[in-house]
């Protein structure tokens, strides 16, 4: 089975992040979709491992931000390539927080949502989280960043945690 045609599914790249108990976390993921239009949800897939995946069920809430292309690979690096358990990825941003109390990052962000998380669903390596988005706006004009640009322009990797990883 060649899974490389996952790669053909269209992705962008997302900074989900969360703070719970004066823990703040977040990580790069490439599965977050809006689910329905009324009420407003969205859905992330974030690896079970994932520091952020914890910090995300503690707070009950969680923020979104689409990566826009003005986005380089330290940035990316950043988010996908290191752990909040024991790395401050914001100390080097422009932070706000959300409605929900959820820190994000401005830069590089073409858009945000914040959502209260509503489910989460056990899919194995990753849970599911769905939320309904309580907050929602345009950050930039710039384009998103797609997972298929990321990987084919780019030339970057997947991180063991991503839910598109092959070995």
């Amino acid at each position: 089975m060649d899974l490389t045609a996952m790669f053909s599914m269209t992705y962008g790249l997302y900074v989900v992040s969360a703070e719970a108990d004066g823990v703040r976390s977040a990580c790069l993921v490439n599965t977050a979709t809006q689910v329905t239009a009324e009420p407003p949800r969205l859905i992330v897939s974030v690896h079970k491992d994932n520091f952020t995946a914890n910090v995300i069920a503690r707070a009950g809430a969680f923020t979104v931000t689409a990566v826009d292309m003005t986005a380089d690979m330290k940035y990316i690096g950043n988010f996908g390539f290191r752990t909040s358990a024991d790395y401050d990825k914001f100390a080097n941003f422009n932070v706000a927080t959300s409605a929900v109390g959820s820190p994000y990052v401005t830069d590089h962000a073409c858009a945000m949502m914040a959502c209260h998380l509503l489910e989460t669903l056990d899919a194995g390596t990753h849970r599911i989280f769905m939320g309904e988005i309580v907050e929602c706006a345009r950050l930039s004009d710039a384009p998103p960043l797609t997972y298929a640009y990321y990987h084919g322009t780019l030339k970057g990797k997947t991180p063991p945690k991503a839910a598109s990883y092959k070995a």
